[in-house]
């Protein structure tokens, strides 16, 4: 253990002599001297002072590695800030685009002339004639959109109920087409219902002399 101390010793001095000659002044060679003879006597001293350098090497490497983590996690959140504000400004085009589009069909819409009344529409109240039911409602009541298309009527049970049909037909099977195309836009309650004069009857009271005479292919 001397022998140990005193080849460390030797090294120290060795390197304070080199490190003095190469770069200390005058007055700071004297200081490290007297320093030097201090640990010649103390080795456990010297010991120490070599455990403390390691561990503050140690320290100032872990230091560094976080600094750069921080750094890299710093220039992550950078780019993802990069990237939700390019979001946002593509968000905002498409916005403006659609306000455009939204502004021409309306101007389109004010240019193009109100919807006449089918020709005869008007005039199907008398004989039989066929709608399509679309719905049966108690707390729904739409009668004053009645007057705006001649094809949407509805009648009311004596219990309230609210039915709803949609088209005129003189053809039962072109009321059948029109239902089954209710059917594919989502309007799975849609059925035929006939009128006569004006008021509903049974489908039974008109099938054999409407149906038969107006079934295609007879």
């Amino acid at each position: 253990m001397k022998h140990l101390s005193l080849a460390l010793l030797v090294i120290v001095l060795a390197f304070i002599s080199f490190e003095s000659h190469a770069q200390l002044g005058k007055k700071e060679k004297k200081e490290w001297k007297k320093k030097a003879k201090e640990y010649k006597g103390n080795p456990e001293a010297l010991k120490q002072l070599s455990d403390d350098n390691q561990a503050l090497n140690t320290q100032v490497g872990n230091l560094t590695s976080e600094v750069e983590s921080l750094k890299s996690k710093l220039s992550d959140k950078d780019a993802q800030i990069a990237d939700v504000q390019s979001q946002l400004a593509q968000a905002k085009s498409d916005l403006a685009a659609a306000r455009r589009q939204v502004s021409t069909l309306q101007a389109q819409l004010a240019a193009k002339p109100a919807a006449q009344p089918m020709e005869g529409v008007s005039r199907m109240v008398d004989g039989v004639v066929f709608r399509v039911q679309i719905g049966a409602f108690r707390n729904k009541d739409l009668s004053k959109y009645f007057e705006a298309s001649e094809n949407f009527k509805g009648d009311v049970d004596e219990d309230g109920t609210q039915k709803y049909t949609l088209g005129q037909f003189r053809d039962y099977w072109e009321a059948d087409t029109f239902k089954k195309y209710l059917r594919e836009m989502g309007v799975k309650d849609a059925w035929i219902v006939p009128y006569k004069d004006g008021a509903r009857v049974d489908i039974k009271d008109v099938l054999e002399g409407v149906i038969n005479e107006s079934q295609p292919g007879s």
